[in-house]
Formats: C-alpha cells, structure tokens, sequence
C-alpha cells in the first residue's frame, strides 16, 4: 500500500550505484527511483512537483527524469521538513527566491538552516548569506544579528492549502496511532480539492492498513475515475481484487500499473505471483526476470531466483 517517510537517506554520486539509468553520460533517474531512494511515496513527491518544489530536468527515453542536481533539491525540501519547517513556508521561500534571484537555478537546492535550533532558513548567494523569507542575515558564526534588512514580503506567494494538508498526511500515515491524523488531513485535502488524485489513493492506503477495505475500495475507485493510469491506484485497487480471489479483474489493474511504470519492480512481483496463481508460469517468469534486473537482493529475489531456476 502506498505509504511515506521522512527520512533523509544518502544517494549515489553520479555514475555509481544500482539506480538510474545513463543519458548522453548524465545519470538519470525515473520518479520511482527518486521516490525509493529517499524513502517517500511517489505521491508525496508528485506534491512536491506540483508545488514547483522539486522536478525532473531532463529527459530519458521520451520521458521526464531526475538528474543529480534535481536530487539536491528533493534532499533539501525533505531536510527542511525533517526539521520542522512548514511546506508553506518553504513554497513561499522558493517563490520568494525566483521573484528575487531569477537568476538562481532550483532555488530549493540552496535553502538550509542557518543553525540548528534557529528557525530560521537561509542561502548563501554571490558570497552573502540570505534569508529569503524577509531578511539578509551577517554571517557570524551562528549568532543572529540585529541589522537586518526587509528584502521580499513572502506573503505574495500563492498558498496551496490542499497540498498542505496532503503533506500533514504523508507525515502520519505510517504510524498505527495517527492514523486517524493521516485520515483527517486527507479528507480536508478534498474538501479543498476534490480532484487531488493521490490524496484520494493515500486516503485508501491508510483507511485500507485501519482494516477498512471498503471504505479504501471507494477511495481508489474514485482515483481511478479521475485518472485511469494512475499507478499506486491501480496497484492497490489490484491487491484488494486478488484478495476477493477476483484475479482477472487485478490483473487488468496490474497491467495499468505496469503501463504507468514499466520499470516499477512491486508491480513486476505482484504479476510474477499472480500469473502463477493463474497457472501462466510462461508469462510469470518473465516478470520474475524484470523483477531480479529492479531488485538483485533481498527475500523475494531469493524467490525470483528460485523461480527461474525450476526449468
């Protein structure tokens, strides 16, 4: 089921590691790998694209990617919201920084504290210290100074309410005791926007793991009716039709997930599995191949392995 982390993970330098893939020499990287190696759901990060706080730069295959820098954007929204700073204000700093310094390229990738415990966020530009949300700051070595000069009103930048509440939900969806949190916010996300698609399917993902199946059926239903191809939706959707023993119902979700991510490996295991249970060992050893090529590790590569060494 969908689900979403804080966590700030470190990620490979470019040209090394297992995830992405090579551009003209530039190492690329699907949204599904950005959203694995920071340990957050694809969703969550859709929020953050939506907010024009993080996006892919490049392009693989006809299809938009992450490249390294884009990385360091996605690493320092999530640092600054590890740290207790509120997507509101981050919003209002980037677009207080692109109003400001047009000039600066993904203006996300240089805010940071200025101390821990400050409060306070900051950049450094052309050798001076910033603070994008109304002040420049004296770089003394932490101790904040009493000059201080009104640079932008941070107000003036668009509120996206909606995706606030989205992100309160992201934050509590994890957890069995804030579940009911996570459900809350969700739900004043559509009241807000009835049209959020990935609110309505993490809005399933948590009713589902509260033990409400039907009550998450309607929900990615609902997702589904608002964009067919969704991914996580068809996935979920998917589960909860192969749990009811419905398997030629999930396996027409699962193909859509598949469409929506070629390269998504879960997507590549739920097939893998259901195909057998169908008795297509055929089609399930291909899945089972895609799968090993997404995920060498861990048990169910143990499986995959296993699989494709009976014939």
């Amino acid at each position: 089921m969908v689900s979403s982390s804080n966590r700030t993970v470190p990620f490979p330098l470019p040209g090394s590691g297992k995830i992405g893939y090579q551009d003209l020499g530039v190492r690329a990287y699907s949204q599904s790998d950005v959203a694995r190696l920071f340990k957050v759901s694809p969703a969550r990060l859709r929020s953050w694209e939506r907010a024009e706080l993080v996006g892919p730069s490049v392009v693989v295959d006809s299809e938009p990617a992450y490249e390294y820098q884009d990385l360091l954007c996605v690493r320092a929204v999530l640092d600054l919201l590890d740290r207790g700073v509120p997507l509101r204000r981050i919003r209002r700093s980037v677009a207080s920084l692109r109003r400001t310094l047009p000039e600066m390229d993904r203006p996300a990738r240089a805010l940071h504290m200025w101390h821990e415990g400050s409060g306070r966020m900051v950049l450094r530009h052309e050798g001076v210290l910033l603070e994008p949300g109304g002040q420049s700051v004296l770089d003394l070595g932490g101790a904040a100074p009493d000059n201080v000069t009104q640079l932008v009103q941070p107000s003036e930048a668009p509120v996206d309410q909606a995706g606030e509440w989205f992100e309160l939900g992201c934050r509590k969806d994890t957890d069995p005791e804030t579940y009911e949190d996570a459900i809350t916010a969700y739900r004043r996300a559509l009241e807000i926007d009835a049209d959020f698609t990935d609110a309505h399917c993490n809005l399933g993902a948590v009713l589902y793991n509260d033990g409400r199946r039907d009550e998450a059926r309607v929900c990615f239903e609902r997702a589904l009716q608002l964009d067919a191809g969704h991914l996580e939706s068809n996935l979920n959707l998917a589960n909860i039709l192969e749990e009811d023993n419905r398997n030629e119902a999930a396996l027409q979700h699962y193909k859509a997930a598949l469409r929506a991510d070629p390269l998504r490996a879960d997507v590549h295991l739920n097939l893998s599995l259901l195909y057998e249970k169908l008795g297509l060992r055929r089609k399930a050893r291909s899945h089972w191949r895609a799968y090993l090529q997404r995920e060498p590790d861990g048990h169910w590569a143990d499986v995959a392995r296993s699989r494709l060494e009976e014939e």
